[in-house]
């Protein structure tokens, strides 16, 4: 559960300037390692046009990406504990250049290995879980706003870069722009983690609700291995819908007759309403917690999966983005908020970058099954009604969790 204000103001508070500085870096360098993702996305016709007209080989490019991030954030996750987020995201970043440059030998393994291999497992894994525990450990009191900045790194990304790709992909093919790109965001992200990310300062164990190194008997009233499986399924079951948007709504739009310029800019509109209200998710999540915050966006985003079936219009489509990307926004933080607020920091090292790889096995899941079920029917409707099923069993699974720390507010020693 949360700090309370008098325990907060009764104990010397971690939280400086530098603090925010780290937070800020960390979102910059979150903004260009999660922006190659978005190539594939922009360009996904063209790509497939190059695999024989299979929309499902540049979705499962991204998909294995997604997966590869997650799966091996686990490992990155110990790795940064041992070797320091410095050296980690130096790494991760130059994996990154490596898969691009890779990708562009073209579609079918090349592209698979580059995405995944490189990209995912190697790649964005040194980066975003790493970075979700490692800024954790600098705020003890606006935690969750931090979070909310940090993980606004990757929307932020699809904000920015699917026009510039758009643009770049139509005037010098899909190709060069991965391999300028892989250039770019390695010269931005090494300098600026070596130049920023240093040891975190040390930790008050009960002003970072971390209960200290006493392991909790129950949590939510449950087993502590069984609560944290609830919320991972979770956050896996929120996922899978949260990537059809993201994935194919370039595609979508250039069905129904919009042109891939708006395409494009619809997807910016997505993840800028993401990035914007994701701040306001961090306040929130600081005065009500992680778990109301997780059921008040998946309820939102569910709302908008449907709009997304009824919608065939342009300007309807850009006002079901925007409420689309205000709604899953705050969700993910929110997660990694509960986590630090039910277990102990020392477990945080595997428990984060679990939870996160549920969460990109969900992206990778929802990416692909959206272009399986589009090549088989021909259009997106039935990828969307799948999709909205995991959604009501996200909100089941939240919803029985939100009951039960309402049953047991405290956690059991």
């Amino acid at each position: 559960m949360t700090t309370s204000p008098a325990l907060r103001a009764a104990t010397a508070s971690i939280e400086t300037r530098y603090s925010w500085a780290v937070a800020t870096a960390a979102f910059a360098t979150l903004s260009f390692s999660f922006g190659g993702l978005w190539v594939a996305a922009v360009g996904l016709k063209l790509i497939a046009a190059d695999a024989g007209g299979q929309r499902s080989v540049p979705a499962l490019a991204s998909a294995l990406a997604w997966l590869g991030s997650g799966l091996g954030g686990i490992g990155m996750g110990q790795f940064a504990m041992r070797f320091g987020i410095r050296w980690t995201v130096m790494f991760g970043s130059s994996m990154i250049c490596v898969g691009l440059a890779l990708s562009t030998l073209g579609p079918g393994w090349p592209l698979y290995v580059g995405h995944g291999v490189f990209m995912g497992l190697l790649g964005n894994a040194g980066l975003n879980a790493p970075l979700y525990v490692y800024v954790s450990r600098w705020f003890d009191r606006r935690r969750g706003s931090a979070l909310a900045l940090l993980s606004s790194g990757s929307y932020f990304a699809g904000t920015i870069w699917p026009p510039v790709f758009e643009r770049a992909i139509a005037t010098y093919g899909w190709r060069n722009t991965m391999l300028v790109f892989g250039l770019v965001q390695v010269s931005v992200v090494v300098p600026l983690a070596a130049s920023i990310f240093r040891a975190p300062p040390e930790t008050v164990p009960l002003a970072a609700g971390a209960y200290g190194s006493d392991k909790p008997k129950r949590v939510l009233g449950l087993q502590p291995n069984l609560a944290f499986a609830l919320m991972a399924a979770a956050s896996f079951m929120c996922c899978v819908p949260m990537a059809v948007p993201q994935g194919h709504l370039v595609a979508l739009c250039s069905d129904l007759g919009i042109t891939a310029t708006h395409g494009a800019a619809m997807l910016s509109v997505v993840l800028g309403t993401a990035v914007l209200s994701r701040q306001f998710w961090g306040w929130v999540s600081d005065r009500v917690g992680g778990l109301q915050t997780v059921i008040i966006g998946s309820a939102v985003q569910v709302v908008s999966m449907i709009a997304f079936m009824l919608t065939q219009d342009e300007i309807g489509l850009f006002t079901v983005s925007a409420i689309y990307g205000l709604g899953f926004s705050g969700i993910i933080p929110a997660y990694v908020l509960a986590l630090r607020e039910f277990f102990p920091l020392g477990e945080a090292g595997w428990r984060v970058p679990t939870l996160l790889f549920l969460s990109g096995a969900g992206m990778a899941a929802g990416g692909w099954i959206g272009g399986v079920l589009y090549d088989y029917f021909g259009y997106y409707a039935p990828a969307f009604a799948a999709v909205v099923a995991f959604n009501v069993i996200n909100l089941v699974m939240i919803g029985f969790l939100v009951v039960r720390q309402h049953r047991h507010p405290a956690v059991e020693r």
